[in-house]
Formats: C-alpha cells, structure tokens, sequence
C-alpha cells in the first residue's frame, strides 16, 4: 500500500519544521525536543488513576508511575518502559500511551523511568528494567497484582530492555513473567535491509541509531551481550522466554529486527503473535493526534494483553476445577 498518507502529511509537516537531527542537537537538546514533541502527538482520551513512587534502581533512584483502572482486583500488570533510544523519553513522553493501555485493557500499568545514557550506560538501564519488574512482583499483594500475571513491555529501546528483563528473569530465577510485548523493538546491532531501505526520510534515521548507540555502549564489546542485542540470547535460553506480542512497522529501520526476534522465538517453540503495520513508521504509536492507525494499534495492544490475561486465569482456573 505504500507509504500511508497521514504518515505522508506527518513526515511533509516535520520536514517543514527544518529541525537538525538529534545527533545535532545533543543529549540535553534532544530530550526537550522530544518532550515537546510527545505531548503534541499523543493524548490520552480516557484516564485513570496514577500513582507516582521513587523505588531504588541499580545505581540510584528510578520514579516509576502506577496506572490503576476502576475496580481492579487481582489484576495482571504490564511493567513498562519507554522509548528514545535509551537516551531520551521518560515517564512523560509516554503518559498518554500508558493511560490508554490501561483503561482499555482493565490492566494495571507501571511505566518506569529507567536511567538514561550517557549518565548511565549500559547495563544499567537494563539492571533498572530488572529492578523494576522484579520489584512489582515483590510488592504485588499491596499493588492488588496477580504475580502470575505480570508482563513486560516497550515500545524502540523499552522494547529492547522489555526482551533483556525475561533473559535475566530466567537466568536468576527470582520471578516469574507470564508475557511480553516488543513494540517495534531494537534487537540487535547490525543494519539490516530495512536499515539501508528506511534509514533516511522515515523519522528514525539510521545516523540517530549509531548516535543513541555511541550514548547507550560501554564498550564495542557490548554489542554482543544478549543484554543489548537480545538476538544473540542463547538457544538453549530462548526456548524459556515467555510467550511474546511483537509489533514492527513496514517503513522503520528495526523491522527486520522485530521480525527476526519473532522468528527466533518462534523457531524456539515460543508462543509469538508478530504484527507487522503496513505504512506505518518508527514511532507511530506516539503519534495518534495525526495518525488514526497509532490509536488503533495502541487499542489492539490493550485487547492483546486483555486476552492473555484472561487466557492465563482461565487455565489456572480449568486446572483447579480438573
């Protein structure tokens, strides 16, 4: 179908802004940017109850914010983190997304505000995605949470730290995740097909990636731990994931990594439902004030993990009745 034609419109809008790329801008710059731009793109046409806390991530402090639907009790939970490259993006940026999750799910929702690099490199941001999840499931009777229902999730580099958080999960064993959801994740290092077809001209160039990289790595090294590139999780590890939802977007430089992680976990014997929008790019569920396709996959995100949720209490319920 080519290029959709809200998208079209969009694109032809920020081009006449003539704003430098983010690499241009610096760190600082960039996340203002940023901001500014969420809160114009996205709004949240139903809200529900929130709740700001402070929690002790790896190094120091990470907020996280509390999502908390009418009349929930024992409810599932997805534990998410936002996108921006592990550079920039906070618990604001994606305020309105989270809103809609969980008002339409019924879900509780946890949106993390992990650190950010450069200030904190990898593997922190990774070690504070951890923290996080595995501190919902520590407190998960006073949060009124069914710790047998907890999901991760993420959309870009949340996506990233969302495939990372079950890999650490099963190597340490200290809690349980029931399910994730990569949307439009980053899973490896390499440019891709998709990088050189969609890497200029679709909002996330490939020139920002290599710049939210250079911020996010230690060291060259890094690019093959399985804590970064989730495409080099071990096969004998894999097989262990929880059952996914991943979500690409046709004209986005990380649809072939999206589709191969599926693929990976398919291949593995791991339940994937992969989606991948046709004219959609990088980013569009952020973008739901101009494109009508980001609300509605935002919806069908919420129906996805309304019925996993549901799925799991029924079972659970089927195998204490047998």
């Amino acid at each position: 179908m080519g290029l959709h034609p809200q998208v079209q419109s969009l694109l032809k809008m920020l081009e006449s802004r003539a704003l430098p790329p983010m690499e241009q801008l610096g760190v600082e710059e960039a996340r203002k940017a940023f901001e500014t731009s969420a809160r114009v793109m996205s709004k949240a046409e139903h809200k529900v109850k929130t709740e700001d806390k402070k929690i002790q991530g790896y190094e120091k402090e990470i907020a996280i914010r509390i999502y908390t639907p009418e009349g929930v009790k024992e409810s599932g939970v997805l534990v998410y983190y936002h996108g921006g490259g592990w550079v920039i993006g906070n618990i604001e940026t994606h305020d309105a997304l989270c809103h809609t999750v969980a008002y339409e799910s019924g879900c509780i929702v946890i949106s993390v505000d992990y650190g950010l690099a450069p200030e904190s490199k990898f593997p922190v941001p990774v070690e504070d995605a951890y923290i996080a999840a595995k501190w919902v499931s520590d407190h998960s009777e006073e949060l009124g949470i069914d710790k047998k229902r907890i999901a991760v999730g993420g959309d870009s580099a949340g996506g990233n730290l969302a495939a990372a958080v079950c890999y650490l999960a099963q190597e340490r064993k200290e809690f349980e995740i029931a399910f994730q959801m990569l949307l439009y994740p980053s899973t490896g290092f390499e440019f891709t097909e998709s990088y050189e077809k969609y890497g200029e001209g679709y909002y996330l160039t490939k020139g920002t990636m290599a710049w939210f990289r250079d911020q996010y790595l230690t060291n060259p090294e890094d690019t093959e731990s399985p804590l970064a590139a989730p495409l080099l999780i071990p096969e004998k590890a894999t097989k262990h994931l929880p059952p996914a939802y991943i979500m690409t977007a046709e004209f986005d430089p990380l649809c072939d990594g999206g589709e191969q992680f599926a693929n990976k976990l398919k291949d593995a014997g791991v339940e994937v439902h992969y989606v991948c929008y046709p004219g959609m790019i990088h980013g569009f569920l952020g973008m739901t004030e101009f494109v009508a396709v980001g609300k509605k996959a935002v919806s069908e995100i919420a129906s996805e993990l309304k019925a996993k949720f549901n799925a799991d209490v029924r079972q659970l319920n089927e195998r204490e009745n047998s």
